[in-house]
């Protein structure tokens, strides 16, 4: 009799990059922790099918962070997090206006709220650690269940234990180099593009390699975050553009240098998010209000992936191209010595005064 092949259970990693899909698509995931279960939708991917069949499981909470709680006026009693039990009447409309700040200055007043106090909120904790990993709002239903188990079963849902996924969430995924190769360009001839991809599957990196640098001296390298907008758009909103240019050709004119494009658009939260920070900057908030209005952390970009990427290019001491002095902690914080740091001054115009206000203000970039 031939056995059938043994194929191994997918791990936490797997796991995780697959509840990512999942809750993209409003499909629900299971949520474990010791004893407790919980049914979890981010409220930007739920419909109203899916509303109905959590009210049949149990009573739905809403799970905002605490910056948007501020937003709404919201009592707040878990640090980082507010819990709110859905009214009988609360339907995707409610949910909405509750998760996406869009229509705040129409519609002000969203209560009575019913926050929840008691319990362990890490379930609900780790469904906006997720929701926010897949780039959605940080809104999410979640129902505690009994049985989780059987019920993930009968549903075929992803079950993620938080224990288990705490470490996964709280590192930067390893990257592995999947290829490079020349490339010509404006600011050098001799340029190089390296392909990193993350083990969790989340999106790849790039770098830029002018020349061939020293490895055994600090070499000129920029930390530069995607910037659809700016960099490919021309966008006046920002400086990314200009500053993605002048890093390159000063990389250029020195005949080495190293460009870390990073896919961490908008900070971090993505562009769909990105464009609804843009549509409340044209209310009258400035980036860091906007972000906070939707729900996020002034900056969600994780710096300490640019850190692998030079380590595994043989790298460990730079002259880092930033008005940003929270790269430079990161960097040395990470093992790599900025040797110098190399002020970027570019690309300010009448539609940008404000944003490099706000990131000198606020997010105390050197400008």
């Amino acid at each position: 009799m031939t056995s059938t092949p043994a194929i191994a259970a997918p791990g936490i990693i797997e796991r995780l990059a697959r509840a990512r899909g999942d809750l993209r698509m409003g499909v629900p995931v299971m949520l474990t922790g010791g004893e407790a279960a919980a049914v979890a939708v981010p409220v930007e991917t739920l419909s109203s099918a899916r509303l109905a069949e959590l009210r049949r499981l149990g009573h739905p909470e809403l799970a905002l962070t605490v910056r948007r709680a501020e937003t709404l006026k919201i009592r707040v009693y878990d640090g980082d997090l507010a819990r709110l039990a859905l009214p009988a009447d609360a339907g995707l409309d409610w949910l909405s206006s509750m998760a996406d700040p869009a229509d705040d200055l129409r519609l002000p007043m969203k209560g009575p709220f019913h926050e929840i106090r008691g319990g362990v909120p890490a379930l609900h904790r780790a469904a906006i650690t997720l929701a926010k990993s897949a780039r959605l709002l940080p809104a999410v239903v979640v129902v505690p269940v009994e049985q989780g188990a059987a019920l993930a079963r009968a549903a075929d849902l992803t079950v993620i234990d938080i224990d288990e996924a705490a470490a996964e969430l709280g590192r930067a995924s390893p990257l592995a180099e999947v290829v490079s190769a020349r490339l010509p360009m404006a600011a050098s001839r001799a340029g190089r593009v390296h392909i990193f991809r993350p083990e969790d599957g989340g999106e790849e990196h790039y770098a830029i390699e002018i020349g061939q640098p020293d490895r055994k001296a600090p070499v000129l390298a920029r930390l530069h975050s995607a910037c659809f907008t700016g960099d490919v758009l021309g966008s006046l909103k920002c400086d990314c553009g200009p500053q993605l240019r002048a890093a390159l050709a000063q990389m250029g004119a020195e005949g080495a240098g190293v460009l870390l494009y990073l896919n961490q658009e908008g900070r971090g939260i993505g562009l769909a998010n990105k464009m609804r920070a843009y549509s409340l900057q044209d209310q009258g908030f400035d980036t860091v209000e906007a972000n906070h209005r939707l729900g996020f952390e002034d900056d969600e970009r994780d710096f300490r992936l640019g850190a692998g990427i030079l380590k595994t290019m043989g790298f460990a001491a730079v002259r880092l191209l930033t008005n940003n002095p929270r790269k430079i902690t990161m960097m040395e914080g990470q093992g790599i010595r900025v040797a110098e740091r190399v002020p970027l001054r570019v690309g300010e115009t009448p539609e940008n005064r404000g944003y490099l206000a706000t990131k000198a203000a606020k997010s105390g970039h050197l400008l």
